[in-house]
């Protein structure tokens, strides 16, 4: 690995390590959002609160900062002799970025939203179909984690046919999946035994049946 390319890839972590749910929160007087529902500092926890307009700047902002990751170095790594292998490491430190964030003691979100933001630099048709399916299982079940972990599992099937197995991508997708699946293991639990919440559903104490 190169100077240069460790440079993006350290880049691209310190970004991901902006919690945009605890930012927001903050900025507009409200709780942290790690202090109620799941305890989770993403958009789904942050709609618990009432505040819509937070939720919404918390998604925006997750998403944003997984495409800007792999757009700059998407845009200017070239220039510098990086290809496809730099744009992909790129992705994944944004990804462990926002879930082990630097900046909140390495308690971050479960990265469902700068996952997509990183699909979007990657392929905008993969991040549709990942969204696609996310929406068809929210409108379904109206749960958010069983939706991402169902569009998790798709995504590499998704990878496989729109940017080619031996793509770079393709296996960051499956590496990708892999991640945010692990931290909904939580979820995968409360699925099992009927104590997930639903889309919507307003904050309790931390720790209880939420998402």
């Amino acid at each position: 690995m190169t100077t240069t390319a460790f440079a993006f890839i350290v880049a691209a972590y310190l970004l991901g390590s902006l919690s945009f749910a605890v930012i927001v929160s903050k900025a507009m007087g409200m709780a942290d959002p790690r202090s109620y529902g799941s305890g989770n500092p993403g958009a789904t926890n942050v709609l618990r609160s009432g505040k819509k307009i937070a939720a919404v700047l918390t998604l925006l902002g997750d998403g944003a900062k997984g495409w800007v990751a792999v757009a700059l170095t998407a845009w200017f790594g070239p220039r510098y002799g990086l290809g496809e292998q730099a744009i992909a490491m790129s992705a994944l430190a944004v990804l462990i970025g926002h879930m082990w964030p630097v900046f909140f003691g390495f308690k971050g979100g479960k990265g469902v939203a700068t996952a997509v933001g990183v699909l979007f630099g990657f392929n905008i048709w993969l991040a549709l179909a990942a969204i696609a399916t996310w929406l068809f299982m929210a409108f379904v079940v109206k749960i958010s984690s069983l939706s991402a972990i169902v569009a998790c599992v798709m995504v590499p099937v998704y990878a496989y046919f729109i940017t080619g197995p031996s793509s770079p991508y393709f296996g960051t997708c499956i590496i990708i999946a892999i991640l945010v699946i692990h931290r909904h293991k939580s979820n995968l639990i409360k699925l099992l035994t009927g104590q997930e919440g639903r889309i919507g559903e307003k904050a309790a104490g931390k720790g209880d049946k939420q998402a």
